[in-house]
């Protein structure tokens, strides 16, 4: 990654401040370029969310008032599955619950430097993992998927679908979409777009995918989707 967005929410702005200037040290040391952005609850956090849900990690306290830190990250959750999310009490009941919302750690305060440090360290290993990832529009708003579970993109009229775990449909023609993507997509002829990671198999006129789709591809583009395959892996 080149950069890194982080959000610290603690109700204690002393405590909140800490934090900051605990990670804004640890990009520091790092040569790092960070953005990091303090919030006092989980409403005011969630209420800058839902404009903006690009936060790669969150140091989150449990405790709040209103919304609990555990409620908010199960909110959260919900649109964006890469979220690392961390969190800092001054209490351990709460440890087991972490796990229900894919916490990457529990930290308890007061905090080292030397424990953020590692923590954060882990953090960017599973974001630099994951990889890269487009916001797309849900019923639950906006949310953000990874480009790794996206399995193949289809024009249909003035519509682009993404078919991932489940259907996206953007109003959004496909050509704004391919420069988002990494070099694992492949354009298989005018109105599709295939995922690398998924081929099992190709025809002359169509890829087959694992989970059994087929692609139309056009004849003219067979010796280049091997060259792309054997190019990537």
């Amino acid at each position: 990654m080149e950069d890194c967005t982080v959000w610290i929410c603690d109700d204690e702005p002393q405590q909140a401040g800490f934090l900051q200037r605990l990670t804004a040290d640890w990009a520091k040391r790092r040569a790092f370029k960070l953005h990091i952005t303090q919030y006092h609850s989980a409403e005011e956090l969630l209420f800058a969310y839902d404009a903006d849900k690009r936060v790669d990690i969150l140091l989150l306290d449990i405790e709040l008032p209103g919304i609990s830190g555990m409620e908010l990250a199960r909110r959260v959750r919900q649109s964006d599955r890469q979220l690392q999310i961390v969190f800092v009490s001054g209490y351990s009941d709460y440890l087991a619950d972490g796990y229900e919302v894919e916490a990457l750690h529990y930290l308890l305060k007061p905090v080292s430097a030397q424990k953020l440090d590692a923590v954060l360290d882990r953090a960017l290993e599973r974001l630099d993992a994951r990889g890269r990832s487009l916001l797309v529009e849900s019923d639950e708003g906006l949310c953000r998927l990874p480009l790794s579970e996206i399995r193949w993109l289809e024009v249909m009229g003035n519509y682009v679908t993404i078919h991932a775990g489940r259907d996206y449909t953007l109003r959004k023609p496909l050509k704004d979409l391919e420069p988002l993507l990494d070099e694992s997509f492949f354009r298989t002829g005018r109105s599709f777009l295939v995922n690398l990671r998924f081929v099992k198999e190709v025809t002359r006129t169509q890829v087959t995918l694992t989970d059994a789709s087929t692609v139309p591809l056009s004849r003219r583009r067979y010796d280049a989707i091997h060259h792309a395959i054997i190019s990537y892996f």
